[in-house]
């Protein structure tokens, strides 16, 4: 129903000129036509310039979704800005961005509608620049088959290749091999014949075990609509459409699996109704099955499943129901409902595929957010065990991955996860990763399988707790984090720290960077790499000792925001105190007590904070303390007053 919306909404937004009555009509035409029909996602994708556009561009004209005040702007832009002389560039019609017409590209995923008497489509036309793989991943992400193009007067390119890599990787089992422009080489069978040949042996390399070939012309329609064309009497299969109308879609062989329901809410309109809502992953599901929590591995039965049109005998796979319990069992966001004989695994380290998808590099030990289905975790990515060249297929020796890149590596996850191979379920193996501080989604991955270690390793639970440790030294657990450059005086201030809270009679430690860098991390260099890890390590030092009941105080430069937020998050709200020591650079570079500056600007020290290496200062810390103003004395004086206030 929401495609209905959407395409109604989209009506009533390109047909400016229609009459309210006349856009009434369209859309009750359209609820009763189209509604209740099953709904394909396909990607169009391949190298630059092999008329993905003008292929989606002929769809739409050819299953009447263009009204006459859009032609009508089309043959217009067809003449102003278009590729075909006067004749119609169906292009235009999705090549929506300034940047596009001028390049004659595709930049960004273009997704349209639209439908015939069997089925509705939705077609994301992806980008075939190399730069912009990240965009045809996400046009790919959710869909059910991909048309691969090719310029019959070209063959078969490296985008080519790495299109098909792509689609394969992410689980699109059909695959359509549209041999485009045969009208450029004279409809020739031969140059048809010679590339599927071409692609056919790089498919089965690669592990594709099958496609439909089509030899078409998006521009003159050939073999679009009705086939064998005119001009290509010599092939014998069917349409574009045609092929596109009966082939299976993938909440079908779905229905076929385990039952899995990943529990978006926990629905309570009042106290007499609780129900677990969500869309349905895989299998199929009624009243009276035997279902397990998972990971908690409580069981119940299905008592109801209700849907905004009433309670249903069975739900299937692509359906968003609640399940309301016989019993009252601990559920909520993030759990999976599955049947209770077949329940998905659990683990906390996995082997995974990832396409890095952000400008920066991907950073080995960095906490980023990792989402799968409805689950939130925090998650490391380490580094790669190899990088993958999806032009030749080579796997290539990696420290980390750039932008586009794709790899295989292991992830661990600060708590066990719901999953299932990626190759079993899109849902519940798929995933993206997360920047803590920007927000924005700098990866996606496939899950393999989980590591033996998590399968061995299990959480063993002990009597005395944080809480009667802290309780024993009559104290609040705390982190006080010094953050600062080097030389800005962070252990100076700590240490005076320190001893004014042990005349208080407070149980603390002080972890230096320095001193750490002896014992615990003296296997760490200072790349980027190196000073995350180095901080991970830390930070799960200062947890153990937090959870001992201390007060921990840490003197380390710590550049990195991110890698402060993730102690941050591990412990309760409140017990984590950034205090920022906020000496600028010209000031530290003049202490230079153990000239450690002068050999970076000598080019003697590599990676140093400030000189080559970057320091991210905190944007907002719950204690700063400027060291050009106050001595360390009184900086101590200062942090001691705002963390316990002396009466």
């Amino acid at each position: 129903m929401s495609d209905t919306l959407q395409q109604a909404d989209a009506r009533q937004q390109d047909s400016v000129y229609r009459t309210d009555a006349l856009i009434a009509q369209d859309i009750d035409a359209y609820l009763v036509q189209h509604q209740n029909k099953e709904l394909l996602r396909f990607i169009t994708c391949g190298s630059v310039d092999d008329g993905k556009s003008t292929l989606i561009g002929r769809l739409l004209y050819d299953s009447k979704m263009i009204f006459e005040d859009q032609l009508a702007a089309l043959e217009a832009d067809s003449k102003r800005v278009g590729t075909q002389g006067q004749e119609i560039d169906f292009a235009l019609l999705v090549d929506g961005l300034a940047a596009e017409r001028e390049q004659g590209i595709t930049i960004d995923v273009a997704y349209r509608f639209f439908a015939t008497e069997k089925r509705k489509f939705i077609v994301a036309d992806t980008p075939g620049h190399e730069q912009y793989t990240r965009n045809m991943v996400t046009g790919a992400s959710t869909a059910d088959l991909a048309v691969i193009l090719i310029d019959a007067r070209k063959g078969v390119l490296v985008q080519t290749r790495r299109h098909s890599y792509l689609a394969r990787l992410i689980g699109i089992k059909n695959l359509v091999l549209a041999v485009n422009k045969m009208d450029l080489v004279g409809y020739d069978r031969a140059v048809y014949d010679e590339i599927v040949a071409d692609y056919g042996r790089f498919a089965k390399s690669i592990g594709i075990e099958r496609f439909t070939a089509i030899p078409i012309s998006g521009f003159k329609g050939d073999n679009i609509t009705t086939a064998p064309s005119a001009n290509t009497p010599w092939y014998a299969g069917p349409a574009l459409i045609a092929h596109l109308e009966s082939v299976e879609i993938a909440d079908v062989a779905a229905q076929d699996k385990p039952f899995r329901l990943p529990v978006q809410w926990v629905n309570r309109p009042n106290l007499d109704f609780r129900g677990f809502s969500g869309l349905i992953a895989g299998g199929a599901v009624k009243p009276g099955d035997a279902v397990r929590i998972v990971p908690s591995g409580k069981t119940s039965i299905v008592k109801r499943i209700v849907t905004f049109d009433g309670d249903r005998d069975e739900a299937v796979a692509g359906q968003s129901v609640t399940l309301t319990l016989a019993d009252e069992v601990d559920c909520s966001r993030g759990d999976v409902i599955a049947i209770a004989s077949d329940p998905p695994e659990v683990s906390d380290a996995f082997e995974a595929t990832i396409v890095w998808m952000n400008d920066e590099a991907m950073k080995p030990g960095r906490s980023y957010l990792l989402k799968l289905g409805t689950q939130t975790v925090s998650a490391t990515v380490q580094e790669p065990k190899y990088e993958i060249n999806v032009n030749t297929m080579e796997r290539l020796a990696a420290k980390t991955l750039s932008l586009n890149a794709i790899g295989v590596a292991e992830i661990h996850t600060d708590r066990p996860v719901v999953f299932e191979p990626y190759a079993q379920s899109h849902t519940l193996g798929g995933f993206i990763l997360i920047d803590k501080i920007s927000n924005a989604t700098v990866a996606a991955g496939m899950i393999h399988f989980s590591l033996r270690r998590a399968q061995n390793v299990h959480w063993q639970p002990t009597t005395i707790a944080r809480a009667e440790h802290a309780g024993l030294k009559n104290q609040t657990p705390r982190i006080l984090w010094f953050t600062g450059l080097s030389g800005a005086g962070k252990s100076t201030i700590a240490n005076e720290v320190e001893k004014s809270l042990n005349l208080m009679n407070r149980h603390t430690f002080l972890l230096d960077g320095d001193n750490i860098r002896h014992g615990l991390n003296r296997d760490l260099g200072f790349t980027e790499a190196d000073r995350i890890e180095n901080i991970r390590r830390v930070g799960e030092v200062a947890k153990l000792m937090a959870d001992a009941g201390l007060i921990v105080l840490t003197a380390f430069i710590s550049p990195f925001r991110a890698e402060r937020q993730m102690v941050r998050d591990l412990l309760p709200e409140g017990e984590f105190i950034e205090i920022f020591v906020d000496t600028p650079l010209d000031i530290a570079e003049q202490r230079d007590v153990k000239g450690l500056y002068k050999k970076a600007r000598a080019g003697d020290l590599k990676n140093f904070t400030g000189i080559d290496s970057p320091y991210e200062p905190p944007e907002r810390p719950e204690i700063r303390v400027n060291t050009v103003d106050m001595t360390p004395a009184e900086a101590a004086e200062y942090i001691i007053r705002q963390i316990m206030p002396l009466k």
